[in-house]
């Protein structure tokens, strides 16, 4: 049952995951053969209605994968900007880090997505934060010579 659960999240079936939802509530924590929840997954595929329908149900907005990725975490590499501002709007926590120490904000920076890191970075996002490199957001920005990230961060220091 969870194997076709999260693949209906995967091609976008609003009717079935709400459906299968009404009818086994437990569906909303189970986790995938990757360690991913329904929320992770919704958002890694930019399924912001489904996404949607799993925040008003109560998914665990800070639930892990087996990498100790959030769903922001996601959408932040991936460059989903509908969902990284659904889940912020929902307090997910912009400074969660990752087994490798990454936050969201590293993320919006290593994949280029200014907007991202804007939105984060008006959310709060701290800047300081290290990964297991020693490495904070900026410094990447200034590894990769991304000119308007550096601008973008230095402004919010």
């Amino acid at each position: 049952m969870n194997e076709v659960f999260f693949d209906e999240i995967r091609i976008g079936n609003y009717k079935k995951v709400k459906t299968m939802l009404a009818n086994n509530p437990l569906l909303l924590d189970s986790k995938d053969q990757r360690g991913s929840t329904p929320l992770i997954m919704a958002t890694y595929y930019d399924e912001p209605k489904i996404t949607d329908l799993l925040l008003r149900h109560g998914a665990k907005i800070e639930a892990r994968d087996a990498a100790g990725n959030t769903a922001l975490m996601g959408v932040c590499f991936k460059g989903y900007e509908d969902c990284a501002e659904k889940l912020i709007n929902n307090r997910a926590d912009i400074n969660a880090q990752n087994a490798m120490g990454a936050t969201s904000l590293i993320y919006s920076v290593n994949f280029d997505r200014p907007r991202i890191a804007k939105l984060l970075l008006e959310a709060g996002a701290d800047t300081t934060i290290k990964d297991n490199r020693g490495n904070t957001a900026l410094d990447y920005a200034r590894i990769h010579g991304n000119l308007k990230l550096i601008a973008l961060l230095e402004n919010n220091n």
